[in-house]
């Protein structure tokens, strides 16, 4: 039996969204390594390219890779001679009679009911920095690569390829243990573990480079996950707000892009096309969350989000409560990222001449050199303005800077409106 390679193809590329998480857990957790169980991983999806083609893709895809990542890492660890009691344990595994994509809850002391939510509780170790934490999880549940964690971060490709080293030689080192804490240790872990989600939605929403602006698989995978915590955790504020601001924010995707693929803003959204039941259900999970009288900066942005989402027209939003609502924000996250949406903000709510100052001080900062968003509001300000050549100008750097195709043609045709060109 032989399969065409477009199939085979597309066939890998959805298992390696759908099961790389799960394939590297299940390796970490029953080897211990790190970097075997990402290594082991990667030469399974190679293998699929070469077998697919020839055998037939699999009706369990998930369970074919596992398989195949398992016994990989078992002739590894054979010729490094390691302990015949941990090449037993890894070989017992690979006859484990069934695959559950989703193991039930009640299998360890934590209640934990997600194997890759189980890790990244352990990643979260408090050992390691914040960042490290959700850099680390990115990395090695998403399998997003060095650089699209870099982008999230702001940071460069190589600062952040040290950062990992660092975060696994210290779980080394260290002898971080390879497991899910105790219930009663969970709450300190659940901060780094909202930052992995966080960003996981966020690098699926707004993708930092490539061809596609959305990343579905991304998305889906950050809102499937706050779901099973929310339902772990259900008296954690944070959790459920984080819940609300992904779903507000997913509400929109149809709207997003045109048939095209081009970026449409949010000014000029259909919104006929916004999911209501997303936008019903988010705003019931921020008002739940509110009412247990915890705010932090996941609730503070669901609000922002859901003004936007509950307006009927663009005309009809509550700009001012957005301006005070990032002012709230920034007492919780002072950074320049959050500046610059309050600059956004005031420039809706008062006029652009007072947005303008706002941006000039944050471009004098340097805080933001490199992010496209930057130069790409000051454009805008100065175009709704009518100082179309100083907007051009603006809309040219932010081209330079920009990260996928669908942000670069929005650009392009921005700057066409001003009468400039590239």
């Amino acid at each position: 039996m032989t399969s065409d390679t477009g199939a085979v193809k597309a066939a890998v590329d959805a298992a390696f969204r759908d099961e790389w998480g799960r394939v590297v857990a299940t390796l970490i957790r029953t080897t211990g390594d790190w970097d075997l169980a990402e290594e082991c991983a990667q030469d399974a999806f190679t293998l699929a390219l070469r077998r697919w083609p020839r055998d037939g893709i699999p009706g369990r895809p998930g369970a074919w890779l596992t398989t195949a990542a398992r016994n990989r890492a078992i002739d590894v660890l054979r010729r490094k001679a390691v302990g015949a009691a941990k090449l037993r344990e890894v070989a017992a595994t690979s006859s484990e009679p069934s695959y559950q994509p989703d193991p039930p809850a009640g299998g360890d002391e934590s209640g934990v009911p997600d194997d890759r939510l189980r890790l990244m509780f352990t990643c979260c170790h408090p050992a390691l920095s914040l960042e490290a934490r959700v850099a680390l999880t990115l990395r090695t549940l998403a399998g997003l690569t060095t650089a699209e964690i870099a982008r999230a971060f702001l940071s460069s490709e190589p600062t952040m390829a040290k950062r990992l080293v660092r975060a696994k030689q210290k779980i080394q080192n260290a002898g971080i243990p390879y497991r899910v804490p105790p219930a009663h240790l969970l709450p300190e872990r659940t901060p780094g573990v909202l930052g992995v989600l966080y960003l996981l939605f966020n690098e699926g929403y707004s993708a930092t480079a490539g061809a596609d602006l959305v990343r579905q698989n991304l998305c889906a995978e950050a809102i499937r996950l706050a779901r099973v915590l929310v339902t772990l955790m259900p008296d954690e504020a944070e959790a459920g707000g984080l819940l609300a601001l992904m779903l507000l924010h997913h509400a929109r995707r149809a709207a997003r892009l045109d048939a095209h693929g081009d970026l449409v803003t949010l000014e000029d959204q259909d919104r006929g096309q916004w999911d209501a039941a997303e936008i019903t259900e988010g705003v019931g999970l921020l008002n739940g969350a509110l009412r247990l009288g915890r705010p932090g900066p996941y609730q503070v942005q669901a609000a922002i989000a859901a003004c936007h989402a509950t307006a009927p027209a663009p005309q009809d939003t509550d700009w001012a409560q957005i301006a005070g609502l990032y002012e709230q924000l920034a007492r919780f996250l002072p950074t320049a990222v959050v500046e610059l949406n309050h600059a956004v903000a005031v420039g809706m709510a008062r006029g652009p001449e007072a947005g303008l100052p706002l941006v000039a001080a944050l471009a004098a900062s340097g805080q933001l050199a490199g992010y496209h968003l930057l130069p790409a509001t000051r454009a805008d300000l100065l175009r709704r303005l009518g100082r179309l050549p100083e907007a051009a100008d603006a809309y040219r750097e932010a081209l330079e800077l920009a990260g996928t195709d669908a942000e670069r043609r929005f650009l392009r045709r921005r700057l066409a409106e001003t009468g400039g060109s590239t």
